[in-house]
């Protein structure tokens, strides 16, 4: 007796999703509950349960397919493994063929043994172990389940290029050296990206964007950090980082300047008596900004420990639709990737966006006198049509003094 499974609930407003990857093929054995799809929505992926243990049955649609809140996907088999046939070879293709393609070295439904589990390499996984010629067997995986990320193929294949007697190239990378290819790989955007790209796009073309910068002396949160930082992972379990420092700071500002904390919604302006921050986190199909919510009532330890939870759930893609959902304020580092300075684009439909970069030592005068100071240039992005040039230089300046000097917001300057 098979039992169909359907595409669950997705979340508010949102009506279907594409099928991001299969975690199993037809013929493997699944428990009750154990995820046996990935789906890409707008905003995050969200994976598909088996509604009962038994065997994998019949994929209804492919990967890359449009599917509708509801729709049929699959059926699994009441029994066991051993029990009903499996389905050769399109599991495990042959490792050569003709059209030169990445299915030639990872097959789309390569498998990875781990253990305790099987698991099938994501399209992003398959591009990465082309790209770095390394054995998807021989990595263990960090992923949800023991899955195998993009992240960990390319620490693997730092470790080893480091290596003193390096493993020969694979067959494909070998040829297409000695051939001198120039090679071309078309991708369809998955729903996310394309999500990106829309909203993105939307609010330059609705929003009248402008940026204004300032620079922070980060010296007295730099001191504070190393000062605290054991005392502080000791008591609250957990690392003091930069990003609870800009938060609370914002907080102050958004509470100074209630435009910036607003929004524009028809003809008319929405202000909030709370701050929900969103975080512009990267994942592996793109940038996410789950919310820390009630930010202005969270101490540094809470906010720091919501920031690593997003990140680790981004990694792993268990982000839900409710993690993403509303925010009043957005805060972004590329500072992590090592950018000096950028524009950031507000996070319809906030008004303002908050981007942070590296921070790198620079010649600054201090009492007549030139000093070398750990140095970040900040940005404020803002919605021109809410936010006046003063309120928004006013907003960034408060931050500024802010990190510069800690104390104010203790006690509410």
């Amino acid at each position: 007796m098979s039992q169909e499974v359907k595409v669950p609930t997705l979340g508010e407003s949102v009506t279907e999703a594409t099928i991001g990857e299969w975690l199993k093929q037809p013929g493997e054995a699944v428990a009750v509950d154990e995820p046996i799809a990935s789906l890409e929505t707008d905003k995050v992926a969200v994976e598909v349960p088996s509604p009962i243990a038994g065997v994998m049955g019949e994929h209804k649609v492919a990967v890359g397919d449009t599917v509708e809140v509801g729709a049929v996907i699959a059926t699994v088999e009441e029994g066991s493994a051993g029990a009903a046939p499996a389905k050769p070879a399109a599991a495990a293709p042959a490792s050569s063929s003709d059209n030169g393609t990445l299915e030639d070295t990872v097959p789309a439904q390569a498998k990875i043994h781990d253990p305790d589990a099987a698991q099938t390499l994501s399209p992003a996984v398959r591009r990465a172990v082309l790209e770095h010629g390394v054995d998807p067997s021989q990595i263990k995986g960090t992923g949800k389940d023991g899955r195998l990320t993009k992240e960990d193929v390319v620490a693997a294949a730092q470790a080893k290029s480091a290596s003193p007697a390096p493993a020969a190239a694979t067959p494909t990378a070998a040829a297409a050296a000695s051939a001198g290819g120039r090679n071309e790989e078309r991708v369809k955007m998955t729903r996310m990206r394309q999500t990106i790209a829309k909203r993105l796009k939307g609010a330059q073309d609705t929003a009248a964007l402008l940026t204004t910068f300032n620079d922070c002396d980060m010296t007295a949160v730099i001191e504070a950090r190393e000062k605290y930082k054991d005392v502080f992972a000791k008591k609250h379990d957990i690392k003091l980082g930069f990003m609870s420092f800009f938060a609370k700071a914002a907080c102050l500002a958004l509470k100074d300047i209630p435009s910036v904390n607003a929004q524009i919604d028809g003809d008319e302006i929405v202000y909030h008596d709370y701050v929900d921050i969103s975080v512009a986190v990267s994942a592996p199909n793109g940038l996410v900004v789950p919310v820390v919510r009630d930010a202005d009532k969270k101490g540094f330890a809470q906010i720091e420990k919501d920031i690593a939870d997003f990140g680790k759930r981004a990694k792993d893609g268990s982000l839900t639709m409710e993690d993403m959902k509303g925010g009043t304020f957005t805060i972004s580092n590329g500072g992590v990737f090592g950018g000096l300075m950028s524009t950031p684009i507000i996070n319809p439909p906030q008004s303002a966006v908050l981007g942070l970069h590296r921070i790198e030592d620079r010649p600054v005068v201090r009492n007549g006198e030139i000093v070398i100071r750990p140095m970040m240039y900040i940005a404020l992005s803002y919605d021109h049509r809410l936010i006046d040039g003063r309120e928004a230089v006013t907003a960034l300046k408060t931050i500024k003094e802010a990190i510069e000097d800690p104390t104010r917001m203790l006690i509410d300057l």
